[in-house]
């Protein structure tokens, strides 16, 4: 087995949170997500922040583009860790 992992940067906390309820149903995960606050560069403001949901995927199943698709869905994108 491999350490594959996948990032979906969303906006917001709400966006982040919402999507991380889903993408365990949408796509049967068997961990949980873990949520990430990632602050721009030189900002210490949380409205200055993206999130971060990172996936583990051991037997590397996921398909980038529908994880793109699921991300888009919340205005995120899939992105390479």
């Amino acid at each position: 087995m491999s350490d594959v992992r996948h990032v979906l940067v969303l906006p917001d906390r709400d966006a982040a949170e919402e999507a991380a309820e889903a993408v365990g149903d949408r796509f049967g995960l068997l961990e949980e997500p873990q949520l990430v606050r990632d602050a721009l560069a030189g900002e210490d403001d949380a409205e200055d922040a993206q999130w971060l949901v990172v996936l583990t995927d051991p037997e590397a199943r996921l398909d980038v583009k529908e994880l793109d698709e699921f991300a888009a869905e919340w205005d995120g994108w899939h992105e390479e860790p």
